[in-house]
């Protein structure tokens, strides 16, 4: 069944204040609310108001014949159930009456002007008038007031708006409560007059310009235009152009090139011509920025420009990806290669080898530019070099007994008086006698070796080596 979840409480009140009620019930299904009045139906009337589902009760402006037990009745199929308040009007001899000759005026689009006279009776215990404001089409629960001083019977209501029609009445307030409200009075705001346009100019040619606005919402209510245009710092404006409101261009010819001009637009309404908006124009200035800045266009040129631009940048991208490829392939093998140069160079160290005689002679070639560290290289590998060549012409003497077990047939001695002429191909001397004295390098293509040779059973004291450079052949003198 339904059940009262806030139940209304009995209060007093003033005469002419407002006294609300609040009821506030629950089941299921949800129960309809009804108030009663001294055990009568209530129905809503100019100063009782029924609202929110029936859950609020408002009594505005209450008088002695309010004064009564009010019930809220909460029903559903389930049952039923109520509750019930006492509102008490507070009357007290002695209270001020109405204020009359209640007068609103209009001053502008957005504030009324009310004014009114104090009360025929007991007004020496007034403190004070409240002004009661709402707009006619609106409900009476919509309404605020605005508190005035007991010494001023007028009050200028602002911040209303335009073309809105809007109901007054005042009420006198003394210590033990107000009066009785007075009577209503009704005013509506003036019309607005349009807002400013937005305007701009266009130079068309060295004697024409052309006046292009906006029409919005944000204009309000407008009949039309206005438009006025002068040379600059001249005594009169020609016009006004009354344009209607569906025009938002207008083209102004026959105009002096030298000359810079002011042109003011305007809307207006019945209520009124609004503010205007100014913009000046200089022909002659326009004309040569426009020569530059409207030069025709070849789209179509522009847009395959574009494509090419974009198919080039593309190419350009992958041709940079590919040499990005190669570069580091080329540093990788170029890497793995070195690696293994150093190994086999390593393996050179590792196996010592004598000098070539073509060695010796690139030797020789570069050590003609070289530092003095490679020079002295060079003539110590050199030296090395001639004296295996020496070994390799003048190898040790072979015992006697051995040379008779290897050629019994023949005991002729290499070397003999008959045969001098035989030293330099079959000299058996120990390479220990043999002593390099002097060796000369020359920018000929023969170099020449001189030696020293002591050997106490031959008088030889200098041996001239000979060798040619593309030969593997040393010739002896």
């Amino acid at each position: 069944p339904a059940e009262f979840v806030q139940y209304p409480q009995s209060i007093s009140r003033p005469v002419g204040t407002t006294a609300i009620f609040n009821c506030l019930a629950q089941g299921e299904p949800i129960p309809q609310l009804t108030w009663l009045k001294n055990g009568e139906i209530l129905a809503p009337s100019g100063h009782i108001k029924l609202k929110n589902n029936n859950n609020t009760l408002t009594i505005n402006g209450i008088s002695p014949d309010d004064e009564a037990i009010y019930q809220c009745i909460a029903e559903n199929d389930a049952g039923s159930t109520q509750a019930s308040a006492r509102l008490t009007v507070l009357w007290a001899e002695g209270l001020p009456g109405p204020p009359t000759d209640v007068k609103a005026v209009a001053l502008s689009a957005t504030a009324i002007h009310v004014s009114w006279t104090e009360p025929s009776e007991n007004t020496r215990d007034i403190i004070g008038y409240v002004l009661h404001i709402r707009k006619t089409a609106d409900p009476v629960e919509m309404e605020y007031q605005e508190a005035v001083s007991k010494t001023t019977l007028q009050q200028v209501v602002t911040d209303l708006q335009p073309s809105t029609g809007y109901t007054f009445y005042i009420k006198a307030y003394t210590s033990r409560g107000a009066s009785k409200p007075s009577e209503l009075a009704t005013c509506s705001t003036r019309g607005e007059v349009p807002a400013v346009p937005a305007l701009f100019i266009k130079v068309l040619n060295s004697t024409a310009i052309q006046a292009v606005w906006e029409s919005s919402i944000k204009l309000g209510q407008h009949e039309g235009f206005k438009l006025y245009y002068r040379r600059i710092h001249g005594a009169h404006f020609i016009g006004p152009v009354l344009l209607p409101s569906n025009v938002t261009s207008y083209n102004i010819t026959q105009l002096d090139p030298m000359i810079a001009y002011e042109v003011k637009l305007l809307a207006f309404n019945r209520h009124g011509d609004g503010n205007s908006t100014v913009r000046f124009v200089a022909l002659q200035d326009a004309v040569e920025r426009s020569g530059v800045l409207n030069t025709p266009c070849d789209c179509l040129k522009e847009e395959h420009n574009s494509k090419t631009s974009t198919t080039g940048i593309i190419i350009g991208t992958h041709i940079g990806v590919t040499c990005i490829i190669f570069c580091v392939l080329f540093l990788v093998f170029g890497y793995r290669g070195r690696l293994l140069m150093c190994k086999n160079v390593e393996e050179r160290l590792a196996t010592p080898q004598a000098p070539s005689r073509a060695q010796r002679n690139s030797q020789g070639l570069v050590l003609n530019g070289g530092s003095r560290r490679g020079r002295e290289e060079f003539v110590a590998n050199g030296k090395m070099a001639d004296m295996n060549e020496l070994e390799r012409l003048f190898p040790a003497p072979v015992p006697s007994d051995r040379l008779h077990k290897e050629n019994p047939s023949n005991n002729v001695s290499p070397i003999t008086e008959e045969q001098p002429s035989s030293i330099c191909q079959n000299s058996l001397f120990p390479l220990d006698e043999f002593v390099v004295t002097e060796e000369q390098h020359t920018t000929f293509e023969t170099p020449v070796v001189q030696c020293c040779l002591d050997h106490p059973e031959l008088n030889i004291n200098q041996l001239s080596f000979t060798g040619a450079k593309d030969s593997s052949s040393i010739n002896a003198k």
